[in-house]
C-alpha cells in the first residue's frame, strides 16, 4: 500500500530532529458552497536538522518515531 505524502509549511522547529509542519486544504462547505481553509499540524522526523521556519516541505507517513511522531520529511520544495 503506497504511503501517503503532503506538502505543507514549516511553522516549528525547536525540537532535535523534529519539525512541526501545518498542512492547509481547502473544500467547499456541503451546503453553502462557500470555500473554507482548514489546516492540520504534524510532527514529522527531519534527520538532517535542516528545516528552517518558513519552508515548504513535502513529508510522508513513516513507521512510528514516536508516541506523535509518524512522518517524515522528504524533500524541501522551496
Amino acid at each position: 500500500m503506497p504511503r501517503r505524502t503532503l506538502q505543507g509549511t514549516v511553522i516549528s522547529n525547536a525540537g532535535t530532529k523534529t519539525v512541526i509542519v501545518r498542512v492547509d486544504r481547502r473544500f467547499a462547505h456541503p451546503v453553502y458552497k462557500k470555500v473554507i481553509r482548514r489546516s492540520k499540524k504534524y510532527a514529522a522526523h527531519d534527520e538532517g536538522d535542516n528545516c528552517q521556519i518558513g519552508d515548504v516541505v513535502r513529508i510522508r507517513e513513516s513507521r512510528p518515531y514516536s508516541k506523535s511522531k509518524c512522518w517524515e520529511v522528504i524533500a524541501d520544495t522551496a
